[in-house]
């Protein structure tokens, strides 16, 4: 197990893909930049959502920022991955909602 920032990011390979993580936690770096700069929770909403001590999502945030790229990489390839997840396996719902309304 690699530590980094102190305590709260760790790294280990056999967890979440060995993608850094809020330590003790399967919450990843990612998550946390997911929720704050995209969904627009703030650290505070964050960790008390997650029962996280505050200095853990601020040290997540002090990750990303360290290494936004290849946060930002990893995050786009997930979206891509999802997409084209989406892609291949149309919803059975979705189509029954269409089906429903169109007729």
């Amino acid at each position: 197990m690699e530590a980094v920032l102190d305590r709260h990011i760790e790294i280990t390979p056999d967890v979440r893909g060995g993608r850094p993580r809020v330590a003790g936690t399967r919450i990843t770096v990612a998550d946390v930049v997911m929720m704050h700069l995209r969904l627009g929770q703030s650290l505070e909403e964050i960790a008390g959502k997650y029962d996280l001590e505050l200095a853990d999502v601020y040290a997540a945030m002090a990750y990303y920022y360290d290494h936004r790229s290849e946060i930002d990489g990893s995050i786009e390839a997930d979206e891509a991955f999802a997409e084209a997840f989406r892609r291949n396996n149309p919803s059975l719902l979705q189509a029954k909602l269409r089906a429903l309304h169109s007729g």
